[in-house]
């Protein structure tokens, strides 16, 4: 159904923009520095669940709908924003019981609740939305058939190699906090910097423009 040539083309394509680090980087980065490393994890988990989301959407056409309504797609994007600014509003204002927080399960909330955090950071990153609906249709092999199960195992593919390098960042993240827990006061620095980036972060998603 998918030939490896499609797959392996399309991988390339998807790491290099994997590889420019967008929202979903920045974000496991702030949580790996805000909350700790298995927390930054979870959340690449989540996020990358978000993606495949994404993924599904553009495979069985909502995605289309999304791309092509200025309405829609700019509400998608204003919730995640909003969604990301909160997050880095409450890593700043808990930055000073990181140190407590970072003795217990390395700081992180609770699993369900850094994934689901994740996930919806991912899906409604405008980054992967725009990169599905302009790169999915490209490689599919209409005269194939199954055009929605092809799409999604681009998808799939996209989802998998995020997880591999977004994890990396949120492990490099992580062991940088894991340096400044040495002082309280770096760690509440480094905290309070973790919710700034968020913060910068959402604001930046938000003023992202589309193209028409």
């Amino acid at each position: 159904m998918v030939s490896l040539e499609q797959l392996l083309a399309f991988s390339a394509m998807a790491t290099a923009i994997i590889l420019i680090p967008g929202p979903a980087v920045l974000f496991v980065v702030g949580r790996a520095l805000a909350h700790g490393r298995r927390s930054a994890l979870t959340s690449v988990v989540g996020t990358e669940a978000g993606a495949l989301t994404a993924a599904a959407a553009v495979a069985f056409g909502l995605g289309t709908i999304v791309e092509r309504s200025v309405l829609i797609f700019s509400a998608v994007k204003l919730v995640g924003a909003a969604y990301i600014v909160y997050l880095g509003v409450q890593a700043i204002r808990h930055r000073r019981s990181l140190e407590g927080a970072l003795g217990n399960a390395d700081g992180v909330p609770e699993g369900g609740r850094a994934f689901w955090q994740g996930y919806v950071v991912g899906v409604s990153n405008p980054k992967a939305l725009v990169f599905f609906v302009a790169v999915l249709p490209q490689f599919v092999d209409r005269g194939a058939g199954h055009v929605p199960l092809q799409m999604m195992i681009f998808g799939a593919a996209f989802s998998l190699i995020a997880l591999f390098f977004d994890g990396l960042w949120g492990l490099a993240a992580g062991a940088a906090r894991s340096w400044f827990a040495r002082s309280p006061r770096r760690l509440a620095a480094v905290g309070g910097t973790g919710g700034l980036m968020m913060i910068v972060l959402g604001v930046t998603v938000a003023a992202t423009g589309r193209k028409e």
